[in-house]
């Protein structure tokens, strides 16, 4: 008798039983873990990514190593809380008419405005596909307990669910800070306001640490809780978003700064970073990295009014739909799907993260919802030679922008600007007068899209006066 060969046999229909019987947990012990880690108005030239030297951002800079760095990476509007909607949906967030901020803080709860109950987020995709889903960080959908992140798809939260809030109580010894109207303290500090407190879950809590170190301490806590199941974290840094306030813990390393707000900005981008590298590390003792998704970007162009940041060389910055506005810092790293080292020139956009997560996952949603992202997966390892995107869109009320290939129109109060960012990344030649065919074949592609998005569900927050190139305009937010 072959005893070899009988033993043989039987390990192979073992191995299969055991595939079968436990096939569930197999695929789900295979899906990857996924971390999207959003940084809040943080500058083109505030890190290492694009060849500034401002302020190191080694661990950032890290992701890119080892992953992609998009070289032309988008959000879908300059400003927090509609870019945050488009990021969260995979759409465009006029087709649902969240086309401006939701403050001030009393209107955005008084009025109860947020990401409209039937829109279907990442997180809720991701845990109905078997992924323990935890958020921290700033939210920015909604401040009525119907927009909370736990009843929009995340198990965990821990938080704030506003635009804004103190990283921490101004008047301690260890604390340099630069508020409104250049104050450094508060004398009537109470704590944070009542309807904007940092939240564990549904909760209010009281945090004393810096928060940028709070968010990273709670996300390093997520993975340690659930390193052993497929996770999904989103990490929603409100650094280095105003108001400015660093510690001397960070503050210390930018002796060489003079100017007092970037000085304490630099700080605050420094603080982030670490704690990116703490996830990172976290990840590698768990062995995880190789089989993590990590995605890394900023909301929105940095705030040139703080006068502490750099879009450089890209122009203006927050609230402008030109590249300094809209054109942010994107990163992304999955080593065991994505090459080290690659630089990806096309356009991409913040569209984009929920269908290749949802690809990577491979996690469904309902064919009848419109995503207007790809998944970017087959473009990076080459399966796709073209370009992920033909043309994408900006509008914010009667200003609107349109980039297909390298044309990037701008158009307000009956103006057109025309740049070829190809050779003028700046957007600093105005090519309109000499193309006019390109503005009208532009204008034509925008009235079409246009056509199939909705109205806004509520004014904007404010307009800014702007005065360029020698037109008045208004910056809708």
């Amino acid at each position: 008798m072959d005893w070899e060969k009988i033993f043989r046999l039987t390990a192979v229909g073992i191995a299969i039983f055991i595939i079968l019987s436990h096939g569930d947990a197999w695929a789900e012990y295979k899906k990857p873990n996924i971390i999207l880690i959003v940084a809040d108005d943080l500058g083109y030239c505030d890190n290492d990514l694009y060849g500034c030297d401002r302020i190191p951002t080694p661990n950032i800079d890290m992701i890119a190593q080892k992953g992609v760095l998009f070289t032309a990476g988008y959000v879908t509007n300059p400003v927090c809380a509609p870019s945050r909607a488009a990021l969260m949906t995979g759409r465009y967030q006029q087709r649902f008419g969240f086309e401006y901020n939701t403050g001030p803080l009393g209107r955005d709860y008084d009025q109860g405005l947020g990401l409209p109950p039937e829109e279907i987020t990442v997180a809720e995709v991701l845990k109905n596909s078997g992924y323990v889903t935890g958020m921290v960080g700033k939210w920015h959908l909604g401040t009525r307990p119907q927009f909370h992140p736990l009843r929009r798809g995340f198990d965990e939260y821990f938080g704030f669910t506003f635009g804004a809030s103190l990283y921490i109580n101004p008047n301690r010894k260890d604390v340099r800070s630069y508020l409104k109207n250049g104050l450094t303290k508060l004398p009537d500090w109470k704590g944070r306001n009542a309807r904007n407190p940092i939240m564990r879950g549904t909760l209010a809590v009281k945090e004393e640490s810096y928060l940028t170190d709070a968010f990273t301490r709670e996300g390093l806590s997520f993975i340690e809780r659930h390193h052993q199941e497929p996770f999904f974290l989103y990490l929603a840094y409100s650094a280095p978003h105003t108001p400015l306030q660093a510690t001397l813990k960070y503050y210390a390393r930018f002796e060489h700064i003079k100017d007092e707000r970037k000085r304490i900005y630099a700080a605050m981008v420094s603080a982030l970073d670490d704690g990116v590298g703490q996830i990172l590390t976290k990840l590698s003792q768990y062995a995880l990295l190789n089989n993590t998704l990590i995605l890394f970007l900023s909301d929105n162009g940095c705030a040139l009014y703080t006068k502490a940041c750099s879009n450089d060389p890209l122009r203006l910055g927050k609230l402008s739909q030109f590249e300094g506005g809209v054109r942010v810092p994107f990163v992304m790293m999955w080593p065991d799907q994505i090459a080290p080292r690659t630089k990806y020139d096309d356009p991409v956009s913040a569209l984009d993260i929920m269908p290749t997560v949802l690809a990577a996952a491979n996690a469904k949603i309902a064919h009848e919802r419109v995503l207007d992202g790809v998944d970017l997966l087959p473009y990076l390892n080459g399966e796709i030679g073209s370009t992920p995107h033909k043309i994408l869109f900006w509008r914010n009320g009667p200003n609107w922008a349109v980039r297909a290939e390298n044309w990037k129109l701008f158009a307000a109060e009956g103006h057109y600007w025309l740049f070829d960012l190809a050779v003028d990344i700046g957007e600093r030649t105005n090519l309109a007068d000499l193309n006019m065919q390109v503005c009208h074949r532009l204008k034509n592609k925008y009235d079409q899209w246009n056509a199939k998005m909705m109205s806004p569900l509520w004014e904007p927050r404010g307009k800014i006066s702007f005065k360029l190139d020698g037109v008045n305009l208004k910056w809708h937010y």
